[in-house]
């Protein structure tokens, strides 16, 4: 019979509940099919793995969603950036199925997906920004509940239980209650519930709103484990400098449309400045001292304010010792200074003209 995952009462309907979810399903022997076809090989191909096409979504008169599309590939992360209720959610939901696009197609595999019941959606695992966790259950028991409801069961159950403690650093805790955890294990233990049937593609959002920095950073440390393993992930956030670090490629969402889509490098160009040089003057002179600094080449702008001079350019290379010779050559001393590249924060500044924390 193999090991008994759940006892008693509590395996029962669990399991109720999982016979009640295929059979609503008219097509789960191709489901079946397709989880048993995913051994988790997870080798990185050459086809696109998410295509999302003109996907558009109103309210009445507000247009959440405006023609949002974007592609992913095997081992990729994307980022989907911008302030709250710019659309990333929305955009998500119609990803995973959960919402219908007002028009617009979400293909997997070249393969659109045609409804709620289409089997290539076991492809997709969905990390929601609300816990999807029973509280008074141990670990295990949640995910029992979630691999059951993908049609696992006995040996494949156990490993997938095992797989995804692993990953999110919880087997220590795995018959402990969720309601004893803190935020950040049940951050981690919401991701663990999404791998449950090793989906090739994995949905995101704000997967780390109200952790802790330690929690965050296991989380990322898990997302950079699932990248190598050639899993496609989604992840949205209004956290520039998790993107930063994650992803390699950046959209930017503002009132529902994607207002830049690239390589993190690219979009960093967007800028027309991409690095700042700031410098403490010891002596600076009357008002407007600085002027004549702005006709240097390659300088693009030029600020003063208490001791602190800074000045915006493309290439550091070529214009910051110019800049340093100026200072020198009027009469004028430095005791510091420290050069800064143009972070997300504020691409999203230039493009949109509102920081992404008071949009």
């Amino acid at each position: 019979m193999g090991e008994t995952i759940l006892a008693g009462e509590s395996e029962r309907r669990f399991y109720e509940l999982a016979t009640w979810a295929r059979r609503i399903d008219e097509r789960k022997g191709a489901i079946l099919r397709i989880i048993q076809g995913n051994p988790g090989k997870n080798a990185f191909g050459t086809q696109t793995m998410l295509e999302v096409t003109g996907l558009h979504k109103k309210y009445g008169d507000l247009v959440a969603v405006h023609e949002v599309s974007f592609r992913a590939q095997p081992g990729e992360m994307v980022g989907l950036l911008g302030p709250n209720g710019a659309g990333k959610t929305t955009t998500v939901a119609m990803i995973a199925g959960l919402l219908p696009p007002d028009r617009g197609e979400v293909r997997i595999e070249g393969a659109v997906v045609s409804g709620d019941t289409d089997p290539i959606k076991l492809k997709l695992g969905l990390v929601p920004q609300e816990l999807a966790l029973h509280d008074e259950l141990p670990a295990r028991d949640n995910l029992a509940l979630f691999g059951a409801l993908y049609g696992l069961r006995g040996a494949a159950l156990k490993r997938g239980m095992d797989a995804a403690l692993d990953l999110a650093g919880l087997a220590d805790r795995a018959k402990d209650r969720v309601a004893t955890f803190s935020g950040g294990m049940k951050r981690r233990l919401n991701l663990a519930s999404a791998l449950m049937h090793d989906p090739q593609i994995l949905l995101l959002d704000e997967p780390t709103v109200g952790v802790d920095p330690q929690s965050r950073n296991a989380i990322f440390t898990n997302l950079e484990e699932l990248k190598r393993r050639g899993k496609t992930l989604v992840y949205t956030t209004h956290y520039m400098e998790e993107a930063e670090r994650l992803c390699d490629r950046i959209i930017i969402i503002d009132h529902g449309k994607v207002i830049a889509n690239d390589r993190l490098e690219a979009v960093r160009r967007l800028v027309p400045e991409v690095n700042l040089l700031e410098v403490e003057i010891e002596n600076p002179g009357a008002d407007g001292w600085y002027g004549s600094l702005r006709d240097l080449a390659g300088v693009g702008s030029v600020e003063f304010q208490g001791k602190l001079l800074r000045v915006g350019m493309v290439d550091m290379t070529a214009t910051a010792p110019a800049v340093l010779e100026w200072i020198r050559a009027h009469g004028y001393r430095y005791t510091h200074l420290e050069t800064q590249r143009a972070d997300l924060e504020t691409v999203f500044l230039t493009l949109t003209g509102r920081s992404v924390r008071n949009a």
